[in-house]
């Protein structure tokens, strides 16, 4: 059951992270928000890395001309390579478009719509990939456009103003759902691909998913928009908090997708949605009304009928 420790320390650590960074987007834009998720990550992988492969091994004789099989690399074949680079791409996809939630409402909504993928990845799973849904799977469906269309109907006091929810924040929350339901598919088969142990192959796949995220997104931004750098610069202790809490929970998320389904991972996952509503309003300050509660914990409810269908 170590999955679910596991689970658990990644919801209570991504809950945080997503509260850090709704704060953090009134001030910069919504790659340099994106980039602060990864941007100090690769070294805290790399040093996870080395010590769970080095607690994994057994003793070896120091004066032997050996070098200890916790230093030899892995083999990793191109379909690897490809596999995690499709989630490093769809995971910074996934982080702007619930940064773009950030910016548009509050931390409440913007997390929760992300928490949305389990649904997106059923259809998208039953029509492109061959899989099945039972009837408590479409009951689950119908259950989130029910919710969805509760959201929409409802309305929250911001700032003063009235506002519903708009159907460019209804489809943004769902293109963010759906790239994290990718990322976590692709992030479980990455795993398989290594003729490691399950842990060991997920701390490999962390390391190159947020290295690649980091080189990537920061060269983007210094040659086309490094105005976005001083705006990071600006606000360093933050990104570094963010970074940090951000890296050890992927550990937490990536090692509890090896160890079991990405779909009980993501059901025990579901009390993110508690936690979030929590934060939102006694740390936060922000205002969500009945209706908008009603709907989000709907969503949880049908994204575990379509996980456990």
């Amino acid at each position: 059951m170590s999955w679910v420790l596991f689970t658990l320390g990644a919801v209570f650590l991504q809950t945080g992270r997503n509260a850090l960074q709704s704060k953090l987007s009134d001030k910069v834009d919504t790659l340099g928000v994106t980039l602060s998720r990864f941007l100090f990550a690769p070294p805290i992988a790399l040093a996870y890395l080395l010590l769970l492969s080095y607690l994994s091994q057994p003793s070896f004789d120091s004066h032997a001309n050996v070098q200890p099989a916790w230093l030899e690399l892995p083999q990793f074949s191109l379909s690897f390579v490809l596999v995690v680079i499709l989630a490093a791409l769809l995971q910074i996809a996934a982080t702007s478009f619930m940064v773009m939630l950030f910016k548009q409402r509050n931390f409440a909504i913007g997390a929760g719509l992300a928490k949305s993928e389990a649904l997106v990845a059923g259809i998208l799973g039953t029509l492109f990939f061959g899989s099945y849904l039972s009837v408590i799977g479409w009951l689950g469906i119908v259950l989130g456009g029910v919710a969805v269309f509760v959201l929409s109907a409802g309305k929250s006091v911001q700032q003063g103003a009235t506002r519903s929810l708009s159907t460019k924040t209804l489809c943004i929350g769902l293109a963010s759902g759906a790239c994290f339901a990718l990322t976590s598919l692709f992030v479980r088969e990455a795993s398989h691909l290594l003729a490691l142990p399950l842990k060991q192959a997920a701390a490999w796949v962390l390391l190159w998913v947020v290295s690649i995220q980091a080189a990537g997104l920061s060269l983007y931004i210094f040659i086309r928009k490094p105005n976005i750098l001083k705006q990071m610069q600006a606000n360093v202790h933050t990104v570094l908090v963010i970074s940090t809490v951000s890296c050890l929970g992927s550990v937490c998320w990536f090692t509890a997708m090896a160890l079991q389904h990405v779909a009980y991972v993501k059901t025990l996952g579901q009390i993110e949605v508690l936690l979030t509503l929590l934060l939102a309003h006694f740390w936060l300050n922000d205002k969500v009304s009945k209706r908008e509660i009603i709907g989000l914990l709907l969503i949880g409810v049908a994204a575990t009928m379509v996980m456990w269908a």
